[in-house]
């Protein structure tokens, strides 16, 4: 055999030796990295939608006179029409909260704009809470209370807040739902290569999203709709299984 040939045949060694190292080095290392790191890491999610049962409605009764005094008896002849208009409509007298009263003053204004330090006109205001269990009943009053302008009544009225009792419950179902989900795309990933989810080994819950039926807006800080009847409640959990 030529001297160039058997060079040739010892590089060629050399070369499929660093080779074998080098394939043994990795698959040490992969092998190393697949028992320390044995989990798979998954968001599961739930969600269901509810109907408040229980509503919040703020309206509020202002005056406005020379004098305070004159401010506050418009109230106080007022109060009585507002509820007796709420109570007409089927709101019973313990559903109806007369909040504290509040006033401020207007001061005179000069030809020029400019603003003196003499009151023109003091503006009374009167809050009155609602509660109700009957949110359909509250929902059509915040859009009819107006008609008392009629009556010389100056009304503001709040849009009503919905709740739903039965929060806590239904946010403990979900978690418990959302950790399924989250196990079953865990197993269905797994399932490619023969593997299964094991113990858990690592839980964070998300917040939750309380919108409206149709949004799909998210927070970080976490979404809390009141103001309407119907709501989506959504719930999020991330989860670190074995593998087995």
């Amino acid at each position: 055999m030529c001297p160039f040939c058997e060079k040739l045949k010892e590089y060629q060694l050399t070369i499929l030796a660093v080779v074998l190292a080098l394939g043994l080095i990795v698959a040490v290392s992969v092998g190393t990295k697949n028992v320390t790191q044995r989990g798979i890491y998954m968001t599961g999610s739930a969600e269901e939608i509810v109907t408040a049962d229980s509503a919040t409605w703020s309206i509020s009764i202002n005056t406005k006179s020379p004098t305070l005094g004159g401010a506050y008896k418009q109230i106080q002849t007022q109060i009585p029409v507002v509820k007796k208009f709420l109570l007409d409509n089927g709101i019973e007298e313990k559903d109806i909260s007369v909040e504290p009263s509040s006033y401020w003053t207007s001061n005179k204004r000069l030809p020029n704009g400019n603003i003196t330090d003499d009151i023109a006109a003091y503006n009374y205001t009167q809050n009155i809470k609602v509660k109700s269990n009957d949110v359909q009943k509250i929902k059509n009053l915040s859009t009819s209370i107006e008609a008392l302008t009629e009556k010389g009544i100056l009304i503001n009225s709040q849009n009503p807040e919905y709740q739903y009792s039965k929060l806590a419950d239904l946010k403990v179902k979900l978690l418990e739902k959302a950790s399924q989900d989250a196990k079953q795309r865990a197993n269905s990933t797994l399932k490619v290569n023969g593997n299964k989810t094991g113990r858990i080994l690592s839980v964070k819950t998300g917040v939750f999203q309380i919108t409206a039926p149709d949004s799909s807006n998210v927070s970080d800080m976490g979404i809390n709709d009141s103001f309407t009847i119907e709501k989506k409640v959504t719930a999020v959990v991330n989860v670190t299984y074995e593998i087995k």
